[in-house]
């Protein structure tokens, strides 16, 4: 059931055994075992895995959607429009939290609606952010958190950010510009998790390794820019393992999560082609115009030296390569 903009939020509670749960959570909090974590979305993919990371760890969480999917078993789950500051207030009511994960920020807009209704609210604030922050970067070395300051980014909002198809071809600036507005006036300690192109998972909805191995059974060409450049990844549960870790960190700023390592679409499109019987890439090359998913004109790997000097240990891409395409493609015998 979904809530429209406009009409109030509600809280999602069921009868006796849900409050029977309730005040047995609540007085584990009490006692301190728990920590009061709220995550903003986290329906799908590493999101869902992060909500059981907490979970299994004994913390009291909350999540909050419009109610387009319930949170699993142990959760309780709050519904509301995060674009309307009513909406989210009246779900809130009093509730505070020691970490606020949102992962469903994509614009300023959004940006400025949370930090009003969360300063007060939470000791730790952890956006989910984006490696498309560097998408005007064009480097032979790997991008640094500090090549793109959130400092020194503008914020317009007045841009249609309410326009899915601006908001589809901005996604990279929407997430700059949210950056900005929790770095311009810091209503909470904040960190900004700058997220790899994630791969793996048979729950992966983004049908980039798909669109491979459709052009590979057809013997279709895959279009690639003609200098091609390779890219960071991170396999979707390592993600989710650094999420939780960041929960329960106490540093701030922007940090990059990403895999060692890069990948080339060759690379990526080898492991796909391992799905297809007698398989291979073909690929086209062009000057301009749109090409194949994770196929880039610019280089711009992360650097995840930050991560790991805090103490984060990240696998490498090209090891878990062929798992994640055996996941999301189906494991060939």
């Amino acid at each position: 059931m979904e809530m429209t903009r406009g009409v109030k939020a509600r809280e999602v509670a069921a009868g006796e055994p849900e409050a029977r749960e309730e005040e047995a959570r609540e007085t584990e909090a009490r006692e301190g075992k728990a920590r009061e974590v709220l995550v903003i979305g986290g329906n799908r993919y590493f999101g869902k895995r992060l909500i059981a990371r907490l979970l299994a760890a004994g913390d009291r969480v909350t999540v909050l959607n419009r109610g387009s999917s319930a949170p699993p078993p142990g959760a309780l789950h709050l519904i509301a429009d995060r674009d309307d500051e009513d909406a989210l207030n009246s779900a809130l009511g009093s509730r505070a939290f020691d970490v606020v994960v949102d992962q469903v920020c994509y614009t300023p807009r959004q940006a400025v609606i949370a930090r009003r209704v969360f300063a007060g609210r939470t000791g730790r604030y952890v956006l989910t952010s984006t490696v498309e922050v560097y998408e005007y970067e064009d480097s032979v070395a790997f991008v640094r958190e500090r090549d793109v300051d959130p400092l020194g980014v503008q914020v317009d909002l007045e841009l249609p950010w309410h326009d899915p198809e601006f908001l589809d071809s901005h996604y990279g600036e929407g997430k700059r510009q949210a950056e900005a507005v929790f770095a311009a006036e810091p209503a909470f300690p904040h960190v900004a998790v700058r997220v790899a192109h994630v791969l793996g998972g048979a729950d992966d909805f983004t049908g980039r390794l798909e669109h491979y191995a459709s052009r590979i059974r057809a013997g279709e060409p895959i279009t690639v820019p003609t200098v091609n450049r390779p890219a960071t990844y991170i396999h979707v549960e390592e993600i989710a393992d650094f999420l939780f870790w960041t929960v329960g960190q106490d540093f701030t700023g922007p940090v990059n999560a990403a895999s060692h390592g890069t990948l080339t679409t060759r690379e990526l499109c080898e492991a796909v082609a391992a799905h297809v019987p007698a398989g291979r890439a073909v690929f086209h090359e062009v000057e301009v115009g749109e090409v194949s998913p994770l196929s880039f004109r610019r280089f711009y790997g992360m650097d995840n030296t930050r991560a790991t000097r805090l103490g984060f240990t990240f696998g490498n891409a090209r090891r878990w390569l062929r798992r994640a395409a055996d996941e999301t493609l189906g494991k060939v015998n």
